[in-house]
């Protein structure tokens, strides 16, 4: 069975009923109402100018349309489509069009500048792109590079002249199935890995690792019939679609939010009667702040039928969980740990019944197997820090075109994920941090994790990094770059007294002021970090030496 049988499935078994919800805050008439001060007319309204929908029924049939319009332009089995769409109700029936025509669907970040759209469409090899306004600016420039690209097709209004309208085109096609049979072993997709390193790299997946991600999904979260998914993540990132696939299989609903501001993830919730959220440690975070300043009240929301939160992409401090359970006493909390190699989320989870051990990520997850290893590929003893390796049905089948990136992380049937990480006496997992990230100061190893965690339980840290810094006599240090919250101030001496419960080479020697910025999936974008603060100190160390 691949992916499109269940949406098949869910036309023929829900067709009239709803897929698919996008809400999208700007459309919004009246910004200054709170969900509350809306009549009860208001409130049901599913005309409501922000929010569109299309039933399962729909949705296949969209899918449908897209896929003959690919095979009458002459896109054969393999090709390989591009999708550069922000979130829109239009992203998923485009991607399973792409997958039913047998095409292999890439989707791109974005916020993916004009180099990097040339350099990720050119090393996918893309004949067709399908797009949004959003990208005109951007894609202009390259037009010329872009030879490989004959198709263009335009989600939207004002269409450029090199671009044909897609909801045009897909009018005239039929809206049956096309003759493409699909095995598992086909290839389906390909994803570039996040970039934080360089340019990204395109990981390849077949339909297997689709599927199994449905199945993983699902079990690990009890999708039912009845059951609301709230997305927020983009789609274009394995992360959130794999976790709507628990909807796919289970054929229930999903929203799609164009927005992160507390008060629209609440009223969504409200509105739509969510009952899944997936949220990143951000915008949790901005919550409980909102709560805690007075901006938001609860009691003006209806959110009893909210019974899951959960949270993936990167480490999940626990001091959050524990604010957020303060707040929301009743909902079942959970994480995944996954990356793009893998499918995204899924092969590392903690499950729901394992609260109490927050800050773990878990255990192997559904249908998968983990290892922690030392340099040499050897286990390491239990409670010792090794690199997090995984095998499962999601292992990525390679970077496509860079055999050498493949062989450094596929050791067999094993994905070396670049993770360090150890393993409790019950056999949890807790990250330590990216191997990359690991600061080596006098001698002694500092895993800027911990000391993370650590500095978010201080009331006034909003958020933080911590990077290594090059320094003359110890090699590095550890140097914490820290977001206050909103209307307080600190000083340097606050966060050294706060720090003095830290054992004393774990305790960060450079105190630095400011934004910690993160990307779209909520990782913290620890390059730009060291090329704004330690490109510097690096020529002065080694000039130093």
């Amino acid at each position: 069975m691949v992916i499109t049988e269940f949406l098949e499935r869910n036309a023929r078994l829900y067709r009239d009923e709803v897929a698919l919800v996008e809400i999208n805050p700007s459309q919004e008439r009246d910004k200054a109402k709170t969900w509350r001060e809306f009549s009860l007319i208001e409130r049901s309204r599913p005309d409501a100018p922000y929010r569109r929908e299309i039933t399962w029924g729909q949705f296949d049939k969209k899918a449908n349309r897209f896929a003959n319009l690919l095979l009458s332009r002459g896109l054969k089995r393999g090709a390989k489509v591009g999708i550069l769409l922000m979130n829109c109700l239009e992203w998923l029936p485009i991607y399973f069009g792409i997958l039913k025509a047998g095409c292999m669907a890439v989707p791109l970040n974005f916020r993916y500048s004009s180099d990097e759209i040339r350099y990720c469409l050119d090393l996918a090899d893309v004949e067709a792109l399908v797009f949004g306004p959003e990208f005109i600016d951007r894609l202009e420039p390259v037009l010329p590079d872009l030879y490989r690209v004959k198709q263009w097709f335009y989600v939207g209004k004002h269409i450029p002249e090199w671009a044909e309208s897609y909801r045009e085109l897909v009018g005239y096609c039929s809206l049956e199935a096309p003759p493409v049979h699909l095995e598992l072993h086909d290839l389906a997709a390909i994803y570039f890995s996040s970039g934080t390193t360089g340019f990204p790299k395109a990981i390849l997946h077949n339909h297997r690792a689709l599927f199994g991600a449905c199945l993983t999904e699902q079990h690990h979260h009890g999708q039912t019939h009845d059951d609301v998914f709230l997305c927020i993540p983009p789609l274009y990132h394995t992360g959130a679609k794999m976790h709507w696939f628990g909807s796919l299989a289970s054929g229930s609903r999903a929203v799609l939010l164009r927005g992160v501001s507390p008060e629209w993830i609440l009223r969504t919730v409200t509105e739509e009667k969510c009952s899944i959220v997936w949220l990143l440690v951000p915008w949790a975070q901005d919550i409980l702040d909102a709560i805690d300043s007075g901006r938001i009240h609860l009691e003006d929301y209806y959110l009893e039928q909210w019974r899951l939160m959960h949270i993936g992409a990167q480490p999940v401090p626990p001091s959050l969980i524990h604010r957020w359970k303060a707040y929301f006493p009743n909902h079942q909390y959970d994480t995944n740990y996954g990356l793009s190699e893998s499918i995204g989320p899924g092969c590392v989870h903690l499950g729901v019944e394992n609260i109490h051990k927050v800050g773990a990520i878990g255990k192997p997850g559904y249908l998968w197997m983990a290892k922690i290893v030392d340099e040499q590929g050897n286990d390491v003893p239990r409670g010792q820090v090794g690199e997090l390796a995984v095998r499962g049905p999601g292992v990525m089948l390679g970077y496509y075109k860079n055999q050498a990136a493949t062989d450094e992380v596929l050791k067999g049937e094993w994905l070396y994920t670049g993770d360090m990480a150890q393993v409790d006496a019950d056999g949890f997992i807790y990250l330590v941090d990216r191997k990359k990230d690991v600061v080596i100061s006098g001698g002694e190893n500092l895993y800027p994790v911990q000391i993370e965690d650590f500095l978010r339980r201080y009331p006034k840290i909003k958020d933080v990094a911590v990077i290594g810094m090059p320094d003359p006599r110890l090699g590095e240090i550890a140097a914490a770059i820290i977001e206050i919250k909103d209307g307080m101030t600190c000083t340097e001496q606050e966060i050294d007294d706060f720090c003095q419960e830290l054992p004393r080479y774990k305790r960060p020697r450079k105190i630095i002021f400011d934004q910690v910025p993160r990307n779209p999936t909520g990782k913290i974008e620890k390059p730009a970090l060291r090329e704004k603060y330690c490109h510097g100190r690096l020529v002065e160390a080694q000039t130093t030496n």
